[in-house]
């Protein structure tokens, strides 16, 4: 067997941090998502291939989050030379593609508990294309011109050694512990005791995907350089520095996604095992099993190697099955699709606000279907939602890129597709002459985005009002999960962990039966969530009423999120709250408590001719803590400590005694104390402008809100239907706790309305 030196810790090290800081210096967005215990139990970690960077990528990550050293497989021509980067190379476990024993040398490293990583595509996939005609997995070849599958070697190598983990187990049976002790001799391995429990272990694969995004063909530095350095590029070069460039030079995700292991047992049926057991009670040593003299040296192994070639291409297509339907899908795969689609169809002008409600509905199918992975750009509302009123960035530059490659125009709001869509292009243009065609190909695959896409193109010319507020309401429910999500990880550990809400902090839309033609939404106070209103929404709704208890943003998460917020982040809560009442009712009624009844005083200041009017209970024009006052100043010290320092600030948070420590946040963040002194300053120069009716409800010995602040709000108030009522209360929260008349104020104003 080839003798390949050990891989070494300390090039690894070095590569490993070396990697970190390029690949933040470059804006390379890496993340890869996977199971438990995948990292530990996988053992052939198997990767699609579209971009240099892939080859090595993968090893780091395996590295760096699991502490696991990889062997890899790169073509030969990277060792033909003895130098440098050769060593480097071996140093980091990559061996040569053409080295006549390289099933043997991968497997006796699985062997010895290390992972192997290998490419079963067999080389870069530019076009992504991996479905033929006629429905079959297969890739184009460089070198043949033409299509063919995909490589067997990953299948080989997982068979092969699945055989020679069944001959373990038939020598221990027959007490064999010469040739057990020879063949843990010949592994490396410290004993036969460490022999035997590999060979209990079942042989594991994982399929992975890489996704990048965005997919850019504009010119970067790389390219220009080459060009004045060297002249005219070939075809292929000037693709790879033009694409690939663009990933490392220019901000860039890259989705890695490790899909459901396989087992290779498994994938054996029941057939099969008996002769595949016949094969290993034959073996001699680890390489025989991927010897073919002796896999061919007498008709019963013969018999039995046709067997586990069959279980090779069962176990080969299964395992590419897995991987090309890993993708990670973003926006420019459902726009490619769409407008590929559109064009097949014979529609060659689309409207741009309708094109964008096709994606954002193509979005919506495609969150309901659970085994899709889908890029953060349409998990996370805030960045697709703009689609039913803008041009997100992340289109626009699709659509630039697109226009750059002359595949469509963009004139007078309207998308015109040319003529080029139709073209075919060469396996090393495609990158660079249509990247839509690219994109398409990578979802290919992937049956529920084709329907996700049909039904978005169908639903578009008929989407009601009530179906997009509940499109709304669930991106509502989406963003709180994507909130969450954001801010639990471990720096954010300590102050969660103090935290003591337990309510549920979901908004919420109650419809009833028979609903009233007014709708109702409901805003909770600072540093709450809509448990705060809920009872009070289960009661609108008992009377009647259509409800939306509405998130305010940086709530019902954690104190981290909150920080990060500002006023006009919680008046665009209310925004989109209103939108949804607006695709259910006709008019519809604020109602605030606290800080969310300022907010909706804000509001409504918009003079939304269909507001019916405004219930603020509790609102803040003043406070009971004087300290306030100082809030601006201290969260201008925080500013100035984070500019100077690595620090958080110089009290990033403060303690609260709240009335309701399940419901409310027990740490508040500074910054969101100076988002409410704002709130304060904005209000005061918004009530003159508040059109429709007001109801102001304040108890009389509030100990947070000063009551002098309804006095205030009613005097600077300027419309003509106008109400103030005190409720006998010394607690703040009368609204969830329904003290005095609080609840029955309110349903009166709104049945007057």
């Amino acid at each position: 067997m080839t003798d390949y030196a050990d891989l070494n810790q300390q090039t690894y090290d070095w590569c490993a941090r070396a990697f970190e800081q390029l690949s933040k210096l470059l804006g390379l967005r890496i993340r890869m998502t996977h199971e438990q215990q995948q990292l530990e139990h996988g053992e052939i970690f198997l990767f699609n291939h579209f971009a240099r960077m892939e080859t090595f990528i993968p090893q780091y990550l395996i590295y760096q989050q699991g502490g696991h050293f990889c062997r890899s497989v790169a073509s030969a021509e990277f060792f033909k030379r003895d130098d440098r980067f050769a060593r480097l190379l071996r140093d980091l476990g990559v061996v040569p593609n053409n080295d006549p024993q390289l099933m043997s040398l991968l497997a006796r490293d699985i062997l010895r508990g290390r992972k192997v990583v290998m490419f079963p595509e067999g080389g870069m996939v530019k076009d992504r294309q991996v479905i033929d005609e006629r429905g079959q997995y297969s890739v184009f070849s460089r070198h043949a011109q033409t299509r063919r599958k995909h490589h067997t070697g990953a299948a080989r190598l997982a068979t092969g050694l699945q055989i020679f983990r069944y001959a373990i187990k038939h020598r221990m049976q027959k007490n064999q512990h010469t040739l057990l002790r020879h063949w843990a001799d010949e592994l490396g391995l410290p004993s036969v005791q460490a022999l035997i429990a590999g060979a209990d272990r079942a042989v594991t694969i994982v399929p992975a995907n890489i996704t990048f995004y965005p997919l850019r063909i504009s010119d970067n530095l790389l390219s220009r350089t080459a060009e004045l350095l060297g002249g005219s590029l070939s075809k292929r070069a000037l693709d790879e520095l033009v694409v690939e460039g663009n990933i490392l030079l220019k901000a860039t995700d890259m989705d890695i996604h490790l899909g459901t292991s396989l087992r290779v047992n498994e994938a054996v049926s029941w057939y099969e095992r008996p002769l595949l057991n016949y094969l290993a009670r034959d073996l001699t040593s680890l390489a025989s099993v991927f010897d073919s003299d002796f896999l061919e040296h007498k008709l019963p192994r013969r018999l039995a190697n046709r067997s586990a070639l069959t279980a090779i291409n069962r176990l080969r297509d299964r395992y590419m099955r897995a991987i090309y339907q890993t993708v990670s899908v973003n926006l420019s795969h459902l726009a490619s699709t769409v407008l590929i689609t559109q064009f097949n169809a014979g529609h060659t002008v689309l409207a741009l606000p309708e094109f964008r409600l096709m994606l954002y509905l193509a979005v919506k199918h495609l969150q309901g279907e659970r085994e899709i992975r889908l890029h953060a750009g349409i998990c996370d509302p805030g960045r697709y939602q703009t689609l039913l009123t803008s041009t997100p960035p992340a289109l626009e530059e699709f659509l630039q890129e697109a226009a750059t490659a002359g595949l469509l125009r963009v004139h007078d709001h309207q998308l015109h597709l040319e003529e080029k869509l139709r073209h075919t292009q060469d396996f090393d243009e495609i990158r660079l002459q249509n990247p839509l065609e690219v994109y398409a190909n990578e979802v290919e695959p992937l049956p529920a985005v084709g329907r996700a896409v049909a039904r978005a193109m169908t639903d578009a010319g008929a989407l009601s009002g009530a179906q997009r507020a509940e499109y709304l309401f669930d991106d509502e429910l989406k963003a709180l999960d994507w909130d969450r999500a954001l801010y639990r990880k471990p720096k954010h550990a300590d102050i969660n962990e103090r935290e003591t809400a337990t309510a549920d902090p979901s908004p919420f839309l109650l419809r009833p039966g028979v609903p009233k033609p007014v709708g109702v939404v409901l805003v909770h106070g600072f540093l709450a969530s809509p448990a705060e209103v809920r009872a009070f929404g289960e009661q609108l709704k008992a009377a009647g009423y259509p409800v939306l208890g509405v998130r305010l943003k940086g709530h019902g998460t954690s104190p981290w999120d909150l920080r990060h917020r500002s006023w006009q982040d919680w008046l665009q809560s209310i925004a989109r709250g209103v939108e949804i009442m607006r695709g259910i009712t006709e008019r519809y009624v604020l109602i605030g408590f606290s800080t969310g009844g300022s907010l909706s005083l804000i509001q409504a200041a918009s003079a939304d001719p269909a507001l019916a009017g405004t219930i603020a209970i509790s609102a803040p024009l003043k406070f009971r803590n004087k300290n306030l006052r100082f809030v601006p100043f201290m969260h201008g010290a925080n500013r100035l400590v984070s500019w100077l320092s690595s620090y958080e600030g110089v009290m990033p948070f403060r303690p609260n005694e709240s009335e309701h420590p399940h419901i409310n946040y027990r740490n508040i963040p500074l910054r969101g104390l100076y988002e409410l002194t704002r709130v304060v300053s904005e209000l005061k120069t918004s009530l003159p402008r508040v059109r429709a009716p007001v109801c102001v409800i304040q108890g009389d010995g509030d100990a947070v809100v000063d009551p002098e602040s309804a006095q205030l709000i009613y005097d600077k108030l300027e419309v003509e239907r106008k109400a103030l009522h005190w409720v006998p209360s010394k607690r703040h929260g009368i609204l969830y706790e329904g003290i005095g008349a609080t609840r029955q104020l309110a349903l009166d104003f709104l049945a007057a309305l």
